[in-house]
């Protein structure tokens, strides 16, 4: 069924404008010692509440603001360690009924040139994703498909599921797709995927009613309430975030909170992810070259370690719109997963340039370049899918993540996930580099048991076994 014909009742809207304002201008003269409790606060790793996040959002002075990145960084290593994600997006169809002004697959843009690929096409684009190392990817669609539906979608994720050569596989396939009803959502988790990934671009009403012309995502409370209809239809890990530029940030961030307590409470757990990305130049859109509300590279920073210090637990993920240099300043603020060696156009891993993208790229820099940097930085790239395929996933991840335990498998699994890379995929300078990090890292292991089986487990995957994990 088509999007703009279903008759559910669309979901009560949460986001109160009028709270988020009224703390805004509470805390326009907020005082040094008050940033500074907030921050002794966040070192708790028990999250903050509005008040606390409003103080953040309207410091601006700069020895606060290192304070702040400072705290940032301790709590995101405390938790996951110094571990970094890796992902590809898997862009398979640019097809699109919505008419979003800043969007380059908007429907009335006449430069676009469309494609949908075939299911021998993707297969394609996932051998080469494989062939660069990847066991994670994230599909995304424009929000119409080919004759076919939302079956054109399940087929997708079945055939990035079945591609392996030699010891290539992908083993997460997360989504990224229009919202669904709470039945669809049942049988997208049927496909067996990860993640459901949905922005809400700007959760300011006028902004989104002005920027959403047309079609069915012009329907504000619809797609608010698509995370909740996924939770209900059986997914226990959801993805959210904003768009920013389209609007004020320091909305943004506040009203980002109200739908993650709103999801907390109604469901018992709150996002799995929270996305970042910055308004990049898209071709044929109205407002991509000049933002509305454009984000400085200081603010930027600021949101990423605000984020980390509101929500501990939640993973953040910074795509390759952003440089290679801002992308690194923000590691250490926060992010925990990262997309690397990126392409968002249909076919463009395999074929290049053949379909429009949906944005500007700001990192062009290959998987091994991206991992060699990482692990130069004194970060351990992984590959890790362990917690999805064992079932810690939702409230039974949030339930090992907030004692600490989660690091007992984030970092052994990262490890080995990045060993396969070494063995399988590395160019020889990166293989060295990372060789080295192991070694280093593998000292950093809390348990001494696991420690040694750790290494153990190397040594099985340097004779040809694969895919081991805590």
């Amino acid at each position: 069924m088509s999007p703009a014909l279903r008759i559910e009742k669309p979901s009560q809207n949460f986001i109160d404008e009028t709270v988020i304002r009224t703390h805004l201008k509470a805390a326009e003269r907020v005082e040094a010692d008050r940033v500074r409790a907030v921050i002794a606060k966040a070192r708790e790793l028990k999250g903050l509440d509005m008040p606390d996040v409003t103080a953040l959002l309207q410091c601006s002075e700069p020895a606060l603001l290192e304070e702040m990145f400072h705290a940032a960084r301790e709590v995101k290593e405390s938790i996951y360690g110094k571990r970094l994600v890796l992902f590809a997006p898997l862009y398979i169809s640019n097809l699109c009924q919505n008419n979003c002004l800043y969007c380059a697959f908007r429907i009335t843009n006449k430069n676009v040139r469309r494609r949908a690929l075939t299911q021998e096409e993707i297969a394609e684009e996932v051998l080469y994703l494989e062939r660069k190392g990847h066991k994670r990817i994230l599909l995304v669609a424009g929000e119409a498909y080919p004759g076919e539906g939302l079956d054109y979608i399940f087929k997708a994720v079945a055939t990035i599921y079945s591609v392996r050569e030699g010891k290539g596989e992908i083993r997460r396939v997360n989504v990224n797709i229009a919202p669904l009803t709470v039945e669809e959502f049942r049988q997208l988790k049927a496909c067996k995927i990860g993640t459901y990934q949905l922005f809400q671009e700007t959760y300011h009403i006028p902004t989104y009613k002005s920027l959403h012309v047309s079609g069915p995502k012009a329907n504000y409370e619809w797609r608010l309430g698509a995370v909740g209809r996924a939770f209900e239809g059986g997914i226990n890990d959801v993805g959210i975030g904003v768009l920013f530029g389209l609007y004020d940030y320091r909305f943004e961030i506040l009203a980002l909170l109200q739908h993650i307590r709103h999801l907390e409470s109604v469901y018992g757990v709150g996002p799995h992810t929270i996305s970042v990305p910055r308004l990049e130049p898209a071709d044929g859109s109205f407002i991509s070259e000049h933002p509305p509300f454009p984000v400085s590279d200081l603010d930027f920073k600021k949101i990423v370690a605000i984020l980390r210090l509101t929500v501990p637990y939640t993973g953040i993920i910074m795509s390759t719109r952003e440089t290679a240099k801002m992308r690194a300043e923000t590691f250490a603020l926060g992010v925990s997963q990262i997309s690397a060696g990126s392409r968002t156009n249909p076919g463009g891993y395999a074929e290049g340039e053949s379909a429009t993208a949906q944005f500007q790229l700001g990192d062009h820099r290959s998987p091994d370049e991206v991992i060699l940097d990482i692990t130069r930085m004194g970060y351990v790239p992984s590959f890790c899918t362990a917690c999805y395929r064992l079932g810690r996933t939702g409230a039974d991840f949030m339930d090992l993540a907030k004692p600490g335990l989660i690091k007992q498998f984030c970092l052994p699994n990262a490890i080995m996930t990045f060993k396969e890379y070494l063995e399988d995929y590395a160019s020889p300078e990166t293989r060295e580099a990372g060789l080295k990090a192991i070694r280093k890292n593998l000292e950093d292991i809390p348990s001494k048991e696991r420690r040694l089986e750790a290494e153990r487990r190397l040594l099985r995957i340097e004779g040809g076994e694969r895919d081991l994990y805590f």
